[in-house]
């Protein structure tokens, strides 16, 4: 009789040694080989919540390291996957066994190619209701005997509660990273999640929002505003991260993004000229989304951005069951009031005087200029046009 009692406890256990769900297939088919049990290829397809990625796919094979792919939305409507007999055992939760092996779509021609005999497709039925899967597969000449597939389906229902708990945590992960930010989700994940808790850190503040709303507005129908807005905040956010920024909230047509940095000797002047790119090339971004947007009919959509860095607080502010996590400060509040007197100057980019001390490209001072909650006047500067 094959004895997989050990890997049954280990799973209950919690998988203990392991730091992800990789290492848990590699763990449990080298184990399932060692009891006798011949795994050559495996495969675990988890679904998530994300807006960008569907699910991911975690690819086993002997001798190999785990193999970690992000799937999309696209491959996940795609023949590669609807067509495989991974989506049979999803959508009907049930196991699909393949012996001999067919000819099967995509990735899994690879397969064919190592003279696989014998593909066994479990589902992986999590508490929330969701069905996931899971596939063993072997090279050995007669397949899976009888008394090994018993072997897998004993391993299957433990595997079920770890992959949950690992997804239910990338989950987490993916959910706070894109409604809060990848700085902001790892330290609410950490525990930062009462009220007051905040830190102090430097950071140049990026705030940038949608010329001409108004006009817009009044032109397109609402779905064609929140498209608009869509495209343009999509014209930012790769170049704020690019760059090493976070994007902190949307603030109707608004953006807030932050770029930490350490106040040492030559480190804000590299990552104030690397800020200045990002914008350069948001704009440039845009340049080519409005040549799209000119084709198809639609009005040109432009954005303003101001950039100042200072001394923040960033942390949780709200009320007790109510908190955001936000950075406030008075950088920021220049970093907002400059951002409004850029549409007033007509510069698409606008410099506080701090922010413009640091960065070697040529600029065109703009004046001094009174900001409402500002003491004093305050020099702007724009990168010369």
């Amino acid at each position: 009789m094959i004895d997989v009692h050990g890997i049954v406890d280990w799973l209950i256990d919690g998988a203990p040694g392991v730091t992800g769900p990789g290492d848990v297939l590699e763990r449990i088919c080298t184990d399932l080989g060692a009891a006798g049990v011949p795994v050559s290829h495996s495969q675990v397809f988890v679904r998530t919540l994300h807006p960008n990625i569907a699910g991911r796919s975690f690819l086993w094979r002997k001798g190999e390291k785990t193999q970690v792919l992000e799937r999309s939305w696209a491959w996940l409507h795609s023949p590669a996957f609807t067509g495989s007999p991974m989506a049979t055992a999803c959508e009907t939760r049930q196991p699909v066994r393949l012996r001999p092996l067919p000819q099967l779509p995509g990735e899994f021609e690879e397969l064919t190619r190592a003279r696989c005999t014998d593909f066994y497709a479990a589902p992986l039925k999590f508490l929330s209701g969701t069905t996931h899967v899971v596939v063993f597969v072997t090279d050995a000449p007669d397949g899976f005997s009888p008394e090994q597939l018993a072997a897998l389906d004993r391993v299957v229902s433990p595997l079920a509660r770890i992959a949950e708990t690992f997804a239910l945590l990338r989950t987490a992960t993916n959910l706070l990273s894109t409604y809060v930010g990848r700085n902001a989700g790892s330290r609410i994940l950490a525990g930062q999640i009462q009220l007051g808790d905040t830190d102090t850190m430097h950071a140049i503040i990026w705030f940038s929002d949608l010329r001409g709303f108004t006009a817009l507005a009044q032109k397109v129908e609402p779905a064609g505003v929140i498209r608009a807005l869509n495209e343009l905040f999509g014209c930012q956010i790769p170049a704020i991260e690019e760059h090493g920024g976070e994007v902190l909230k949307f603030i109707g047509d608004g953006l807030l993004a932050i770029f930490p940095y350490e106040p040492m000797e030559g480190v804000p002047r590299v990552r104030c000229s690397s800020v200045l790119r990002a914008a350069q090339e948001a704009r440039v971004a845009l340049a080519a989304r409005n040549d799209t947007r000119r084709a198809a009919g639609e009005p040109e959509i432009d954005f303003g951005v101001a950039l100042h860095l200072g001394e923040i607080s960033y942390g949780n502010i709200g009320g007790a069951s109510r908190l955001d996590f936000t950075c406030i400060g008075e950088a920021v509040n220049l970093a907002a009031r400059l951002e409004a007197l850029a549409s007033k100057v007509g510069r698409p980019i606008i410099l506080s005087e701090d922010f413009a001390k640091l960065v070697s490209a040529p600029l065109d001072p703009l004046g001094e200029f009174e900001l409402k909650g500002v003491l004093n006047k305050r020099a702007a500067f724009a990168p010369k046009s």
